[in-house]
């Protein structure tokens, strides 16, 4: 019987695994849970800003004569554009989690 995956639920030692069980030690282990999906934004965030950037960066080289492809600076600008709708979808299915947790009763 393999437990090594049992491992990576509860911590290293079989104690760790028994205070988890009562709900005194949390789980050692970032990859998952709340910690691993609030990196990910984060991550995503980050994304988004560079590409909104780049973006803004491409439309100063055009307004300057500097760049004169049309097809580069459409493409930053969708890009740009679809990763903040795509960001502003997740913050607003986030909002949505939230409100629903708060509204549960115990």
């Amino acid at each position: 019987m393999d437990v090594s995956a049992l491992k990576s639920l509860y911590g290293s030692t079989p104690t760790a695994a028994l205070n988890n069980a009562t709900g005194s030690v949390k789980p050692q282990d970032k990859s998952n849970g709340f910690g691993a999906v609030f990196d990910s934004m984060l991550n995503t965030v980050k994304q988004t800003n560079a590409l909104q950037i780049h973006a803004q960066n491409q439309e100063i080289k055009f307004a300057l004569g500097e760049a004169t492809n049309t097809h580069d600076l459409a493409i930053a600008q969708w890009k740009a554009n679809i990763a903040l709708q795509y960001t502003v979808a997740v913050r607003d299915r986030f909002i949505s989690a939230y409100q629903e947790i708060m509204q549960m009763q115990i």
